[in-house]
């Protein structure tokens, strides 16, 4: 699980402790075990939100753990041209490439530690495939696609793509130097991430070595959410045990608290997990597959702006004549 390492965490800025005296730890109400399925065209993942309300996860709705999985020659899988509206996809890659394109000519290429953020807005469609050359050679995948919900007022915003560098992350760690902390988006301990939100979220992701723990000051308004990627440990003041494929919901508080076992899986010498919150929308919410919105009725909209094109043309195989890339 490479993402972004560090040869030296020691020389990172450090997250400041908060005082117990003062700061409210975040109680541990629910854990979680993520059960398995196949995504587009068979690839396995992880429902890392299954069996959580949506109220309690506002203003996220979904996420998939893609992978891990270790794809022989000619095995690699994507989705299909599919249809977004309503909502925002971030895509964040812990290991293996990932190739996007939408019906507007956005997309690019994100591989080890990069995200890429596509908010759908008012539509397009997307797909989503591993490049021809990993198809031929096999090889590691693991990713993140978590989708954000937009507030009504930007539902109906332009379709737009931020494709961040894992470079770009703003890398922080613990004082004692026992985590290694990724801000992706959001803010933490004045630590600004790369990634700019319509819905205001933190996103992090966090390494930690056995045996050393994570604390993060929290935006009070924010809810709070661990999902762990890989590895085992405990969550909150209570020590609750927690392990890979499992999300953890926090109540209300100030501060955050994970903690890596001693002992780790072979395979996985590391906890690994996702830190991530966001101020809820408390909007009412009809979704419907691929799209989020506020009523049953612009959903059957969603739908019939698809099957009438208005979500925009899949763009033609270069080189087999007119290239069909328009938006209606």
């Amino acid at each position: 699980m490479p993402a972004v390492t560090v040869s030296d965490i020691t020389v990172l800025p450090r997250v400041h402790q908060p005082d117990r005296a003062v700061a409210k730890e975040r109680a541990v109400r629910s854990v979680t075990s993520a059960p398995s399925g196949y995504e587009g065209e068979g690839f396995p993942v992880r429902r890392a939100f299954a069996g959580v309300d949506l109220s309690d996860l506002d203003p996220f709705i979904h996420m998939d753990q893609m992978g891990e999985v270790e794809y022989a020659p000619g095995e690699p899988k994507g989705t299909p041209w599919h249809p977004h509206r309503g909502f925002e996809t971030v895509t964040y890659m812990l290991d293996g490439i990932m190739e996007h394109q939408d019906s507007q000519g956005g997309g690019g290429v994100i591989s080890n530690g990069d995200t890429q953020w596509m908010t759908a807005g008012s539509g397009l469609l997307h797909i989503e495939t591993p490049p021809e050359h990993l198809v031929l050679s096999g090889g590691l995948f693991h990713g993140i696609q978590l989708w954000v919900n937009l507030p009504k007022a930007q539902k109906w915003a332009a379709p737009r793509y931020q494709d961040i560098r894992g470079g770009d992350s703003a890398l922080l760690s613990t004082p004692d130097g026992g985590a290694l902390i990724r801000v992706i988006a959001g803010s933490v301990d004045g630590h600004d991430g790369p990634g700019s939100t319509h819905t205001p979220i933190t996103l992090v992701h966090a390494t930690v070595s056995p045996g050393a723990e994570l604390v993060l000051p929290w935006q009070p308004d924010y809810n709070a959410l661990v999902y762990v990627l890989a590895g085992q440990g405990t969550v909150g003041a209570e020590h609750r045990p927690i392990r890979k494929g499992q999300l953890a919901l926090f109540g209300p508080g100030d501060t955050i608290r994970t903690a890596a076992a001693t002992s780790q899986p072979q395979a996985e010498p590391n906890l690994d997990v996702l830190v991530l919150g966001g101020r809820p929308i408390r909007e009412p919410i009809a979704m419907a597959g691929p799209f989020v919105m506020n009523t049953r009725a612009e959903v059957v909209q969603a739908f019939e702006d698809f099957q009438a094109g208005k979500l925009g043309s899949i763009p033609a195989v270069h080189g087999l004549g007119t290239d069909l890339h328009e938006s209606n």
